[in-house]
């Protein structure tokens, strides 16, 4: 379970020119209509309260503030979106307002932009102290302070990206739905805006999330080392409160401990003892509680093939060069995909009696890295200049460089079989099989792609399936969802979000094939031996 240990510690917080105390005592005398307490006053609630002050107090010498970026993620129901509606309010007319200021929400989409934009237009219409300042446009989504040039927006992901604007706040809400190019392209405008002008703040508000390939995980899990004192970053905020893997999910001390309003009564309880009823016999329900619930981050496939957690147990070092030394056997997968975007190859040794290490390589075309890798709102540009990704020139796959590569890997090792699905690969399996390499056929129909889906999982689950880490195959395993036939047979499948999986599906193919350990075959590195080349 991860939290701030300094919520509720009763340490104290910095605040030499009394910013924090100002900014809690002005959002105290807010009110809010849907509090029925008398009055209606702004609930802030002592968790709220050392936030607020978390980020308002701490002060560099000369005044400015330390810190610049808050990551807040929090369960549904912890009244997130009314703190955040608050802030906004605190810079628009509150005592952090700067003349001609901009407060920028922004959101996946306009829906979910508008939720933030209504909490804060409600509660300036149900009091007269703010609705006679603040001038409230619903239909543009905005709110203006005319006498001092002051104005919050709404924007949405999906709508008009925002360059060309200088926000002094932006606050990020539910980053984790902000998803492909759309998404990416308006975190960068919005992000690389707050350099334009000092003192700028950026608030990320959000649940948590599926996948750790994009844009949400980048933010949160930098935040999480911040928060675990493994990075030190001042500058940077991270309130989180998120249950983990290993955690009791049916325990209800896990509960209070990652929802913070829980002991001031919200969410309510005994709707969460429902809730949790119901993941005790849904894995869909199950998955439910535990995202959006406790929080948690979860894999990106809804049906996933394994968890992720058991995966990453095998991101041991592959020594290529040590089994290239031994001449250990090898195996080959390749999936061809479209010729616009990726395409694996991966080879794969036995690991002892029970095991397999794999090493994968991956091509896209060159032209294409920014464009594909936005589609599917992952980063293949720096996986590429990482040498995760082989570039191949112009806007197509360069199968002639695929093909020499899967030669050069036959000439360094003791390849056993090179393993296509003939649906793309004919004319490459044609071209090899001319000059005598072990190719075969592995159609990724059910009687083929069960077993070795099924010979996979059990290396995976028993920890004897070592990959070394490698992120392209890793988000390609996040990816897979099930399918299953009515004889219960199961096979890869990408679902609906077209996200690529074929790096783990020539996993299969060459662990599938390793399997089997087909003995007595000419390896392809028995081509290059003097006595071959001179029969």
């Amino acid at each position: 379970m991860i939290s701030p240990t300094w919520i509720d510690d009763g340490s104290e917080i910095e605040d030499p020119l009394g910013y924090g105390e100002r900014a809690v005592k002005w959002l105290r005398r807010l009110k809010h209509p849907k509090n029925p307490a008398p009055g209606h006053p702004f609930q802030l609630d002592p968790w709220q309260e050392r936030i607020v002050r978390r980020i308002y107090g701490p002060r560099h010498e000369d005044g400015t503030r330390v810190v610049r970026r808050v990551v807040l993620l929090l369960p549904r129901g912890n009244r997130k979106t009314s703190l955040a509606a608050g802030l906004t309010l605190l810079h628009l007319i509150g005592p952090e307002r700067i003349p001609g200021g901009l407060t920028l929400s922004a959101a996946s989409a306009r829906e979910q932009a508008m939720e933030l934009f209504q909490e804060a237009a409600m509660i300036i219409q149900h009091d007269r102290r703010l609705s006679k300042h603040l001038s409230v446009r619903e239909y543009v989504s905005r709110i203006a302070f005319k006498s001092i040039g002051a104005r919050y927006v709404a924007v949405a992901s999906d709508g008009k990206v925002q360059h060309g604007k200088t926000p002094n706040v932006v606050i990020a809400d539910e980053l984790h739905a902000w998803e492909g190019r759309a998404g990416l392209r308006q975190w960068e405008a919005l992000d690389s805006a707050l350099v334009k002008v000092p003192g700028t703040l950026m608030i990320i508000a959000s649940t948590s999330g599926r996948g750790q390939e994009n844009l949400a995980w980048n933010q949160v899990e930098y935040a999480i080392k911040v928060q675990k004192g493994e990075i030190d970053d001042p500058a940077t905020l991270p309130v989180i409160f998120m249950a983990e893997p290993g955690d009791d999910w049916s325990d209800e001390d896990l509960w209070f401990k990652v929802n913070p309003g829980l002991r001031h009564g919200y969410p309510d309880i005994m709707g969460f003892r429902d809730k949790a009823q119901k993941a005790e016999h849904s894995p869909f329900e199950r998955d439910s509680f535990l995202q959006f619930n406790l929080n948690r981050w979860l894999d990106q496939s809804t049906s996933p093939f394994v968890e992720m957690r058991t995966y990453d147990e095998g991101a041991h070092e592959v020594d290529e060069d040590e089994l290239e030394m031994v001449q250990e056997p090898c195996w080959i997968g390749v999936d061809l995909s479209k010729n616009e975007d990726l395409t694996a190859v991966v080879a794969c040794w036995r690991d002892g009696d029970e095991g397999y290490q794999v090493k994968p390589y991956f091509f896209c075309p060159e032209d294409n890295l920014r464009k594909r890798g936005e589609l599917h709102g992952v980063d293949y540009v720096t996986w590429a200049e990482e040498g995760f990704i082989i570039p191949t020139p112009g806007n197509v796959v360069d199968l002639a460089a695929v093909e020499d590569h899967i030669r050069e890997l036959c000439a360094r090792h003791s390849v056993r079989e090179i393993a296509f699905d003939p649906t793309y690969g004919r004319h490459m399996m044609a071209s090899l099989n001319d000059d005598g390499f072990p190719v075969t056929e592995f159609r990724q129909g059910w009687v083929t792609m069960a077993p070795a889906v099924k010979e996979l999982e059990r290396a995976i689950l028993a920890g004897r399936f070592k990959h070394g880490g490698h992120p392209v195959l890793r988000w390609n395993f996040s990816n897979i969802q099930l399918r299953v036939d009515p004889a219960g047979n199961r096979s890869f499948h990408k679902g609906k979000s077209g996200d690529k999986i074929d790096g783990a599906v020539a996993a299969a193919m060459a662990v599938a094939r390793a399997a089997a350990d087909e003995n007595g075959m000419v390896t392809a590195a028995d081509w290059f031996t003097d006595d071959l080349w001179t029969a």
